[in-house]
């Protein structure tokens, strides 16, 4: 448990708080779509819970295009605080593959529930984060009622309610499949980010998103198959 709050908590809500000064919240939603990839990955080749067919790795393939294509690379990489953001960001859903992949592989059998299981986890890690604190926050701190409000309301439902009912999924479906819900993440926060935000969307971002998509659909060995 004490892995999983570092994986699955610790270690990407830093790395996706830090890049998130860096990059649009389109931008870092769409990158949040690769989960899925990430798990496929870790799920077969760290852990062995789950077998890959060639056209499933052919999807992980395309999926990496896909990050390629977002990436951009014909503008240049002069590995600006924005390039590393991007990376830190792929580096948190790397976190979230490996973590759903080692749920099944060491915490499948652990006899809780959902809550119960989501409760040890997020707390485990909030005392983690607290230890850290201050060798962390060293800027000067600045909390308001929109703040403070805003960090009840991530905690409760970006991390507490979603943390249970990804459980409930990761029970049933399995890790690959489980990390599906990152589906509607790049909807959201494009629409939210250009209509809230005003944030801008480049040709590359949403074109590399239907790779990534096309990728998992591959990865995920749903396409090609006759579903009822």
């Amino acid at each position: 448990m004490t892995v999983l709050a570092c994986t699955f908590c610790v270690t990407p809500f830093l790395l996706f708080s830090w890049a998130q000064q860096h990059v649009t919240s389109g931008l870092a939603s769409i990158y949040n779509a690769t989960t899925p990839i990430m798990t496929a990955i870790m799920a077969w080749l760290i852990f062995r819970v789950e077998k890959l067919r060639p056209l499933q790795i052919l999807g992980i393939l395309v999926g990496i295009a896909g990050v390629m294509v977002i990436i951009a690379p014909w503008q240049g990489l002069d590995l600006t605080q924005s390039l590393v953001a991007q990376l830190a960001i792929l580096g948190a859903t790397a976190c979230y593959g490996f973590s759903l992949a080692y749920m099944r592989r060491f915490a499948a059998d652990t006899g809780m529930s959902a809550l119960t299981f989501s409760f040890v986890n997020i707390s485990i890690a909030a005392v983690i984060m607290l230890a850290l604190a201050p060798m962390i926050a060293t800027s000067p701190v600045t909390l308001d009622p929109w703040i403070v409000g805003s960090m009840l309301l991530l905690g409760c439902l970006g991390t507490g309610i979603a943390y249970i009912w990804n459980q409930n999924v990761l029970r049933t479906w399995g890790p690959t499949r489980a990390a599906t819900v990152t589906y509607i993440t790049p909807v959201v926060g494009v629409v939210l980010g250009v209509l809230v935000l005003g944030e801008n969307l480049t040709w590359n971002e949403p074109a590399g998103a239907v790779l990534v998509f096309l990728g998992i659909l591959l990865a995920q060995g749903r396409l090609g198959r006759h579903r009822t």
